[in-house]
């Protein structure tokens, strides 16, 4: 590309291209900034089908008017892709207003392209380019191509202030981000900056209810009954516990349990409910204010997708809304599929945990006090490796799903494979704590007569203690594994990929190509980089919300969490991986459909874990129904006093159908954790009344939960006034400015326009018919535009200027002409809704 040379920039469709403008090649890329870098394998290069094709789609690009540069060392060939600013001119004129068009002298006027733009553009354009029939990526799939991405240019100030640990306190330059990254990634950091932000509370009130249950560590009352239970004997929990364990066996976890079983618990459950609320609408407060920041409060972006469409493709068509029924309703019957096969791996736990009982009690039989605990550990790892498979098998499903439905846009199909896709996760990861706290122990039988697995295997049951302990180790052991190994996995595997690659590269004493050979050796990215980013941290919101009621430290672990994640991601977007390709947003996008869920679903579990799973109903009936204090509190007995006896039913030794397995002391009866008669263990009339109130409470709690949320999401508006009245502010502006500026016929008041009979004669009045005005011209400070309409004065018509001017429009007369014609010309554009042009 020579000074001289010059470049005719064609856009046009499968050949029959014109031109839409021609540019100086050098005029603006002197500095050649190239925008994106395509690399290819020497190998490709010797195999002439390839290069060929490699070839052909080259020169289509240069025909809509990119640049490009070949560069190339041992293994490789880099393609530094360049597009001329004009196609960036015509994406502005495009997009300037939605509403109209700016005045000339604004479209003579110089403007920088962001960077972001510029790889936007570019992107979709090679995206959408078709070389032989076949895509960018299937060049790439064919091994025509190896890559292809965006550059880093310039993000010294980003890893100086934010992609580095020692910054982990410190704000997040957004701006800068958004200016690097562009609209979408800025937003998912304000989001998670944010989310973090309001984490704090919640982390300091969960850490209050779990150290509450300290102060109550030794003064519980059902604690000091278990631990001086010395006399009562607990019925064999299962085939791999086969001797009567005393009750005070179990104080210490009985104290432990007290941390996150207590009274604070309901409170803290309802703070929850409305701790999600109130974040989720300050959030959309915030990003309104951050949208308007940037000057996307009313971006379109069907528009902006329809406006790369014209770029790429003058004739492109818009892609119409389209729906199918049937297509619809088989999409939801697999969806249906695959959340019962995600149920099942629940079950297929639940048969592991049995055998894994029966396997620890025979091939370790030194472990048996500990088999129970054994086995919710390596149950809580099982779930986890679970986890891991099923996402890649629930991500290549939702793709499906979404290919099969044929979404409109890139945007469209986002959406719906968030949605499918974060409906399938939720259930590989809470299927199994679902089991617990709601299953667990209630489906096992009785002693005596217990299910058992093919007839084999008793079922297991809950801890000594209660299913609140199940509970609150799954939550730990599956949270904290996940934030831990998550977070490191999440860092090493892209530093250790990007070191080895770096160790066997070798580097190029070209300034330029050691550029691009850096930008290559980083670890790819692809459209799923930042959704894998929002779909960890909606799992996390998950758990740090719909079970926080068995798990109050939750929030904390979050926090901690969260301070490590933001860095984290941040050195890896700008150190370890290629630029991603910046999006525009003016929102989350469905994740904000996403969140409103989860906190429906936080009231619905959190109610059910209170009623049905911890014991905080069964304290309450009993005090005020069967304890020392039903008549009436006495402050000399704890009003709680009894209750442990009274919450364990009676079963017979004698009636075990296999007491040559039950080895011990000489025991007659033994105590299980429920409501049943001595005589056949059925359920008393008295679990029947508690399984009422039960219900009754989780009516009430959800209903309470819900109206807070409902209340505090009205008493907080989306947008801030202020940000509504700038918006109203700069429509009024825009109004105004085309109205001064903009050249348009001044309208004749119906219905005297349909004849021409009448005119405003300054602000408000009429010229008569028939009668004739002698107005002096407007001072020139008020005339804004001169236009010539025809009115009817005495028998004929007159030319009559009409200057039109801020307070409003001035009539004064020419000399008398037939117009006649003019004015029936006139009535007819008026009739077809068109202008006329300056006179």
């Amino acid at each position: 590309m020579q000074g001289e040379e010059s470049l005719r920039i064609l856009v046009g469709n499968e050949g029959d291209s014109f031109p839409l403008m021609e540019t100086n090649a050098c005029e603006a890329e002197a500095a050649e900034q190239w925008d994106y870098v395509l690399v290819a394998d020497h190998r490709a290069q010797r195999e002439p089908r390839q290069a060929s094709q490699r070839q052909r789609f080259l020169e289509e690009l240069g025909s809509k008017g990119f640049h490009h540069k070949v560069l190339e060392d041992q293994e490789k060939l880099y393609f530094g892709m360049r597009a001329d600013n004009r196609i960036f001119d015509l994406y502005r004129t495009l997009l300037r207003e939605p509403e109209g068009f700016a005045p000339r002298a604004e479209l003579a006027r110089p403007t920088p392209v962001p960077a972001t733009t510029r790889i936007r553009i570019v992107n979709f354009v090679l995206n959408s380019q078709r070389a032989g029939g076949d895509t960018f990526q299937e060049l790439v799939k064919a091994g025509v191509f190896e890559a292809g991405f965006p550059l880093h240019k310039g993000e010294e100030d980003l890893k100086r202030k934010w992609a580095q640990w020692t910054n982990m306190f410190q704000e997040q330059p957004i701006d800068d981000i958004r200016n690097y990254f562009g609209e979408k990634v800025a937003l998912y950091f304000a989001w998670l900056g944010w989310y973090t932000y309001m984490l704090v509370p919640a982390a300091a009130v969960g850490l209050i209810i779990f150290l509450s249950g300290f102060s109550l560590f030794h003064a519980s009352q059902i604690s000091k009954e278990i631990c001086e239970a010395h006399d009562i004997y607990m019925c064999p929990r299962g085939d791999h516990s086969r001797r009567y364990r005393r009750l005070s066996e179990t104080c210490t976890f009985a104290k432990l349990t007290h941390l996150f079983d207590n009274e604070g618990t309901v409170l803290f459950a309802i703070f929850m409910a409305l701790w999600a609320t109130v974040f989720l609408e300050i959030w959309k407060r915030q990003r309104a204010r951050v949208v308007l920041h940037w000057d996307l409060y009313g971006w379109d972006e069907d528009q902006e997708d329809m406006a790369l469409e014209l770029i790429n493709c003058p004739d492109s068509q818009p892609r119409l809304h389209q729906h199918s029924y049937v297509r619809s309703g088989i999409i939801f019957l697999l969806t249906l599929l695959m959340i019962c096969l995600m149920i099942g791996m629940a079950h297929v736990l639940v048969v592991y945990r049995v055998l894994a009982a029966a396997l620890f009690n025979s091939a370790l039989p030194f472990l048996e006090e500990q088999v129970a605990t054994a086995v919710v550990v390596t149950g809580a790892l099982v779930h986890y490796v679970t986890i891991l498979v099923m996402t890649k098998i629930n991500k290549c499903v939702a793709l499906k799903l979404c290919d099969f439905e044929k979404p409109r846009t890139f945007s469209e199909r986002e959406s719906k494979f968030t949605i499918r896709f974060f409906t399938l996760q939720f259930f590989a990861h809470f299927s199994s704590l679902i089991y617990i706290a709601f299953i667990l122990g209630r489906i096992n039988g009785h002693p005596g007569k217990s299910v058992r697995l093919a007839g084999l295997w008793k079922l297991e049951e809950c801890h000594l203690s209660g299913c609140m302990m199940d509970l609150f180790v799954q939550m730990a052991v599956i949270m904290g594994l996940k934030q831990t190994l998550s977070n490191c996995m999440e860092y090493l595997r892209p530093w250790l990929a990007h070191k080895w690659r770096s160790m066997r590269a070798t580097v190029s004493r070209d300034p330029e190509l050691r550029r691009w050979q850096r930008n290559y050796l980083l670890n790819p990215v692809n459209t799923f980089s930042l959704f894998d980013e929002f779909m960890e941290m909606m799992i996390q919101y998950g758990f740090t919300t719909i079970f926080v009621a068995a798990f109050p430290l939750a929030p904390l672990l979050a926090l901690f969490s969260n301070l490590v994640e933001i860095r984290l991601d941040a050195i890896k977007m700008v150190r370890l991986q290629r630029r991603l390709v910046p999006r525009k947003a003016k929102d989350i996008g469905p994740w904000l459909q996403v969140l409103e869920v989860i906190g429906v679903l936080a009231v619905i579990a959190n109610g059910m874990v209170i009623a049905f799973t911890s014991e905080f109903i069964p304290r309450i009936v009993y005090k005020h129904r069967h304890g020392p204090c039903r008549q009436g509190a006495q402050p000399a007995v704890d009003c709680l006093t009894g209750y442990v006896n009274h919450s364990l039913s009676v079963f017979f030794t004698k009636d075990f159908q296999d007491p040559v397995q039950t080895e011990g002391e000489n025991v007659t009866e033994c105590r299980y954790r429920d409501y049943g008669t001595i005589q056949d263990s059925n359920l008393t009339e008295q679990s029947w009344v508690l399984l009422a109130i039960r219900l009754a409470f989780l009516i009430l709690f959800e209903h309470v939960a819900l109206c807070i949320k409902l209340i505090a999401a009205w008493f907080v508006p989306d947008t801030p006034q202020s940000v509504k009245n700038r918006v109203l502010e700069e429509k009024y502006q825009r109004l105004r400015e085309k109205m001064c500026s903009t050249p348009f016929l001044f309208p004749v008041p119906a219905p005297r326009a349909q004849t021409c009979r009448g005119l405003r004669a300054g602000p408000g009045a009429l010229v008569p018919r028939g009668q004739d005005s002698e107005l002096p011209p407007p001072p020139p400070i008020q005339a804004l535009a001169v236009r010539v309409v025809c009115v009817r004065r005495g028998g004929g018509f007159q030319k009559t200027y009409i200057c039109v001017g801020v307070l409003g429009a001035t009539v004064w007369g020419g000399g008398p002409v037939s117009c006649t014609l003019v004015c029936a010309l006139w009535r007819l554009f008026h009739l077809l809704g068109l202008r006329l042009g300056t006179a």
